[in-house]
């Protein structure tokens, strides 16, 4: 065939874990640890194992995106899936999401073998709960096993609530300098927002749960959004992850808080005297990212 040599076939033998003698979830762990993105979830990191989780068991493994908000409470069951191990992944998943409510969870549950079953109850809660399915296939090698980890079940959130809906959640300024913030924090928002104004004339703040967004001529415009901390403020400006802004941001000493795959944002800290240094980089950065979003 025109010199081209054709690969041999090689039947692969998979077996079960859970009838194989000597291998155990905690074997399991111990292989994704060793190299998470085996799981195809992109570049993640384990962030905790075995978690305890009050009053509640312990969770199996906590992943967490490098560069984004991503968290992952992922649950390993050899075998096949059953309800109990539904219940108890989806049980996590909530606690860590209300302890923790500043990142976006994904409950993951691994199995060799994802039942039909599941599939229907899932249906009841996905949409609802983002939940994925992995299955974890075992193979047998010369020198060893191999696992292979196929998404059967991938998350589908329904009703995701965007920065630019005008249902978010209103609270007001006491809420931020009080509960979330402090008056100075708030106060560097609103320096941030006087930039804004320079370009933008009609912005005002929009106090929401989980931000201060922008309102302009009655509508939500949240080309960017704050988030006053007790010590800092955290501003997101929505524009495409590059590498030339990447440099831009971290030779002018920038401290960047990672890149938000999710809303495809920059998540910035910054503290008052962040405010006079970087000030023309944040002008600029902050019309760039309006006139990204009117596509002038």
């Amino acid at each position: 065939m025109n010199g081209v040599l054709v690969p041999r076939f090689v039947k692969v033998e998979t077996f079960s874990l859970k009838s194989a003698p000597g291998i155990n979830e905690a074997w399991v762990q111990k292989v994704i640890t060793s190299d998470p993105m085996i799981l195809g979830l992109g570049d993640v990191v384990v962030k905790d194992r075995e978690r305890i989780q009050p009053g509640a068991g312990r969770l199996d493994l906590l992943l967490q995106d490098v560069d984004g908000p991503g968290r992952y409470e992922v649950e390993l069951q050899l075998g096949r899936t059953d309800e109990s191990h539904i219940v108890r992944t989806i049980e996590y998943w909530d606690r860590e999401k209300r302890r923790y409510p500043q990142y976006d969870h994904t409950a993951v549950i691994i199995a060799e073998e994802i039942t039909s079953r599941f599939f229907n109850v899932i249906g009841l809660f996905n949409g609802f709960i983002p939940i994925m399915a992995i299955q974890m296939t075992a193979v047998k090698q010369a020198d060893g096993i191999g696992l292979i980890f196929n998404r059967v079940l991938d998350t589908v959130t329904l009703g995701m609530l965007d920065e630019d809906e005008e249902t978010a959640e209103v609270t007001d300024r006491t809420y931020w300098e009080k509960e979330r913030g402090t008056p100075r924090t708030v106060q560097l928002a609103d320096r941030i927002i006087e930039v804004i104004r320079g370009f933008l004339p009609n912005a005002t703040p929009s106090y929401n749960k989980y931000y201060i967004g922008l309102w302009v001529d009655g509508k939500a415009c949240n080309f960017a959004t704050f988030r006053p901390q007790k010590q800092v403020l955290q501003l997101c400006i929505k524009l495409p992850k590059s590498a030339d802004l990447d440099q831009k941001l971290e030779e002018k000493g920038v401290d960047v808080l990672g890149y938000d795959k999710t809303w495809n944002q920059y998540r910035l800290k910054l503290s008052e005297p962040d405010l006079t240094s970087h000030a023309e980089l944040l002008k600029a950065l902050l019309l760039q990212a309006h006139q990204l979003r009117n596509g002038s």
